[in-house]
């Protein structure tokens, strides 16, 4: 551990190609998509959420999922992950030959009807043959939270409640859960305090987090979960997407953002900041807009500026 008890490393988890395009309205060619992925694993990001195996009529922008699948399937040096929102979207998902899914889940009953159609009881049930299914063909199943810290319906989400879902991913076997602040609504403290009392109640369980900058806190957020030992963050580069299905959503936490943050703290990514706000940059043209990167705007610290010329001092 590092001074005030911070890692040394962190795991980032780039989910541009999912949860960035996930609420483009412009289609965007399977062959763009493919490109972004290619330049991505060439920053040394190591973890790639690559797409999700959902209904193309619910998220028209990936339908493609089993071309992008194949079109990057040489890059291994990247372990590829796919949401999937039910069975049939698993063994789309392992047919095509991802080998890490995320299992779809919100924290509350009315984000899971509009995101998902069900309850969450009744999502939580239907988990079980997928992981019978991909524990079958071994294949890694890790959980998520939606909306762990706030729901844009029914407000702030109960501990309660998150130690409830992590308790039954725990029956199932599941080692890893992704908590999502869907919607921005997450603050500092609420995270430093969650992430205290579920680390205590299943120390066993590896917890990574999902921070959307809705409210601009999630970089705040990712330092209160530092704070608690948590090691895994997904981000997006140029700070895309946000969920369909709720209300003001916006990108995640932008990635080059994220490494730019960690590279001054002295916490170790793996990623070449510079080539990850060059693929920014190349997204933000392809798509005519970024999600609020603060790199894009004003670039790294250590990108200084040359002094005004003419400089004299006034005399009082």
């Amino acid at each position: 551990m590092s001074v005030v008890g911070l890692p040394e490393k962190v795991e980032i988890c780039e989910v541009a190609p999912r949860d960035g395009f996930q609420s483009e309205h412009e289609w965007i060619p399977t062959k763009e998509k493919i490109n972004i992925v290619r330049a991505l694993a060439e920053t040394g990001v190591r973890f790639i959420e690559l797409t999700s195996f959902v209904h193309p009529k619910a998220i028209p922008q990936l339908r493609d999922a089993e071309e992008v699948v194949k079109g990057t399937e040489d890059l291994t040096n990247v372990k590829f992950r796919a949401l999937v929102p039910n069975l049939k979207g698993a063994q789309r998902a392992i047919k095509a030959g991802i080998k890490i899914i995320k299992l779809m889940l919100s924290a509350t009953d009315s984000h899971s009807l509009s995101n998902a159609n069900c309850l969450v009881e009744e999502a939580l049930q239907g988990f079980k043959p997928i992981i019978e299914l991909a524990e079958k063909h071994r294949v890694v199943v890790g959980g998520s939270i939606s909306v762990a810290f706030g729901c844009p319906y029914e407000g702030n989400v109960p501990i309660e409640k998150l130690i409830g879902i992590v308790d039954r991913y725990k029956e199932m076997g599941v080692k890893e859960v992704s908590l999502a602040d869907t919607t921005g609504m997450a603050n500092p403290k609420q995270v430093y305090e969650y992430l205290g009392v579920l680390r205590n109640e299943f120390p066993d369980m590896a917890f990574s987090m999902h921070f959307h900058n809705t409210r601009g806190m999630a970089l705040a957020n990712v330092f209160a979960a530092l704070q608690q030992g948590v090691t895994k963050f997904d981000s997006s580069v140029a700070g895309i997407g946000g969920c369909p299905y709720a209300p003001g959503a916006t990108g995640n936490v932008a990635t080059e953002d994220l490494v730019h943050m960690m590279d001054e703290m002295g916490i170790d990514t793996g990623i070449d900041l510079d080539k990850m706000i060059g693929v920014a940059k190349s997204v933000k043209n392809l798509l005519g807009h970024d999600g609020g990167s603060y790199m894009l705007q004003a670039g790294p610290c250590s990108q200084l500026n040359p002094k005004p010329t003419g400089q004299v001092k006034l005399e009082r």
